[in-house]
């Protein structure tokens, strides 16, 4: 009779796992509890994330699509949120509604200059052009290919202006590398850098003794004015010295040290050039090494390899060097979506993205590293079949890739989720920088939900990820408009414009204790600066400092130490969320292939060993919510 008990409510139970009985599987998954790891986004040195940690072994859409609305994320099969009153950087859930979303006017400009580089139209500095046809024949560039570059010149470029050309293409590099360290931002399109020759009749009249400057570049105060009209048009008010402190760009980003921080970069040149590079007054100054040393003699001097002139220098690149796109040549752009799996092209392309990008070494860079993070996934495709809900691709996990004239350039890692697409992390070529890929697959992924809208209705959202008001590496997210954030203890969604002075203040706020109606806007402002000092004493952390963290990246590949549980609901990091009535004696139990309610089995277990177990499916339910402990399957083994 036990056993037929069992095979009964298994039975049972199992329909009421797979989501209302769709037939879309069921999720099992095994609670691994607190979980603390060094930041990947402050990084403070102590293991200061904190977060709930669930392996998945599968996952329905409808299940994953609630728990993003609670405020999960997952990297491969690892499901995590962040315990947001303890954790180092509170991470909070964004979203926009596709159809509602209005493109800033820098994201116009990539889109434009995107287009325009499929036209052939664009004029790319030295730029690593990926798409040329590869020519075994020839290891440089020749003269007639110049010419053609050229779009219209006939005359061969010189060693001096290839110099130049080389010269601009170091401090773009440079730009980069800075980016990536956090003392630029990432979320504005940085100019270009540009080389100009001092002429002898000048160098005396520019700088005392400088008999030997040859070259010099103004890109500093390009940046710097960059930098000013972004910070402008992100808060349309007059920059102050505050304003800016609060939202990553600090103001003492002047072309002088704009110009000291690239030339400190810069200065790896020194050996292989044989040039001398400093900062005088925001401009960026190359010296001979030789006083009196003439241009010619200069040029003649310096060696400039094969690699820096016709590659990357990155194994596996297939780039070539040209001084400006040939005019009208036209370029074909194919953007595929494919269920996740492993690709060899991709994971080339992973690797040399991590390894220029990010600085990771290639023994960092594993195969088994990146299929655990960006190829595995506990989601059951759900194929369309014709169902007018579901988009003709499915529901799943999937890799986007964008191709230009059949060559991979970048992927978007993503899932299609009953509501939205939630973009999780995208790799792209590093030699297309001056694309802002990042940027452009963003737009993409909006018009891709606005497009499937009209064949699946549900599918309203663009997810993407994290945002973490307390990086300001990561605030980029908040540009694409109108977004909102989920608050983290009742789980409803609030609007940035609403959520930004209160991050200013706190990096944990429960925002929807400041969700307003529009007649309520001046009270609640009036009362704003009080109310936020009631909250959290104890959180009133600074801002964090800038780290790298790509456009795109959400978590590093988790690298957790042991868990960290403490006994009793109180120590469990969800101790704000007491809105649910933590009754467990619903949850759905799965144990040696049977799925039974806790209520069901609590009998099997002696007192010590249920009150053990009670204590785990409380904190369980109270990360899960009430409902979802009643579908998804908490494996016991």
């Amino acid at each position: 009779m036990a056993e037929k008990k069992i095979r009964n409510d298994a039975s049972s139970s199992g329909s009421s796992s797979s989501s209302g009985g769709n037939n879309r599987g069921e999720s099992v998954v095994v609670d691994v509890g607190r979980r603390r790891s060094s930041c990947g986004y402050c990084r403070s040195g102590g293991h200061n994330s904190i977060s709930h940690g669930l392996w998945a072994h599968s996952l329905t859409v409808d299940h994953y699509q609630a728990l993003l609305d609670r405020g999960w994320r997952r990297s491969g099969c690892f499901l995590y949120k962040p315990e947001m009153e303890k954790t180092c950087c509170p991470s909070y859930t964004i979203r926009l509604k596709a159809s509602d979303f209005a493109p800033s006017n820098e994201q116009l400009r990539v889109s434009k200059r995107m287009q325009r580089f499929l036209d052939g139209t664009l004029d790319v500095k030295m730029r690593d052009e990926v798409m040329d046809e590869p020519d075994t024949s020839k290891s440089q560039i020749t003269s007639s290919e110049v010419r053609e570059s050229l779009a219209g010149k006939n005359e061969e470029m010189n060693k001096a202006e290839q110099f130049m050309h080389y010269l601009s293409d170091k401090i773009d590099n440079a730009v980069l590398a800075l980016i990536g360290s956090g003392n630029f931002p990432c979320d504005i399109q940085l100019p270009k850098a540009s080389i100009k020759k001092v002429a002898p009749s000048k160098r005396k009249l520019l700088v005392e003794g400088s008999e030997d400057l040859l070259f010099s570049s103004n890109i500093s105060f390009q940046i710097a004015a960059a930098l000013m009209r972004a910070e402008k048009d992100k808060h349309d008010i007059k920059l102050s010295r505050d304003s800016a402190g609060k939202n990553g760009l600090c103001l003492e980003l002047s072309p002088n040290i704009v110009a000291e921080k690239l030339t400190n970069t810069l200065n790896q040149l020194v050996e292989s050039t044989g040039l001398s590079i400093r900062a005088c007054n925001g401009h960026i100054n190359f010296y001979s090494a030789k006083k009196q040393a003439g241009l010619d003699e200069v040029v003649q001097i310096v060696s400039i390899s094969k690699e820096s002139l016709t590659g990357s220098g990155i194994p596996g690149s297939f780039s070539k060097k040209i001084s400006e796109c040939p005019q009208g040549k036209r370029r074909r752009f194919e953007l595929r979506l494919k269920r996740s799996s492993f690709d060899p092209e991709e994971y080339a392309l992973y690797r040399r993205y991590q390894i220029k990008v990010h600085n990771d070494t290639p023994d960092q860079v594993t195969e088994s590293s990146y299929k655990r993070f960006l190829v595995e996934s506990p989601l059951v495709y759900i194929p369309s079949t014709g169902n007018a809900t579901v988009p003709p691709c499915g529901f799943g996990s999937f890799h986007q890739q964008y191709l230009i004239d059949g060559r991979l350039v970048a992927v978007g890692v993503i899932d299609i989720l009953p509501k939205c697409l939630s973009s999780k992390y995208l790799f792209w070529d590093p030699d297309l920088a001056f694309l802002s890929l990042g940027k452009y697959s963003a737009l993409q992924e909006i018009a891709w939900v606005k497009e499937n809208q009209h064949k699946s209705p549900s599918l309203e959202y663009y997810y993407l990820g994290y945002y973490i008001h307390s990086c300001s590496k990561m605030r980029y997210k908040a540009a694409y408009r109108p977004s909102e954030l989920l608050c983290p203890l009742r789980y409803q969604w609030v609007p940035f414009e609403i959520t930004r002075p209160l991050l200013d203040k706190k990096p944990y706020v429960i925002l929807s204790d400041f969700t307003i109606l529009p007649n309520e806007e001046s009270l609640a402002l009036n009362t704003l600066e009080n109310n936020m000092e009631l909250q959290h004493d104890d959180l009133g952390q600074e801002d964090m400092n800038d780290i790298l963290i790509d456009e795109d990246e959400e978590m590093a590949e988790l690298d957790f130490e042991d868990s960290d549980d403490e006994s009793g609901p109180e120590s469990s990091g969800f101790t704000s969320v007491q809105l649910e009535d933590g009754n467990v004696s619903d949850t759905l139990i799965g144990l040696k292939g049977s799925r039974l309610r806790y209520k069901d089995l609590q009998h099997a277990f002696g007192p010590t060993e249920r009150r053990y177990l009670e204590t785990q499916l409380h904190r369980y339910t109270r990360a899960v919510g009430t409902e979802l402990s009643k579908q998804m399957v908490y494996s016991l083994g």
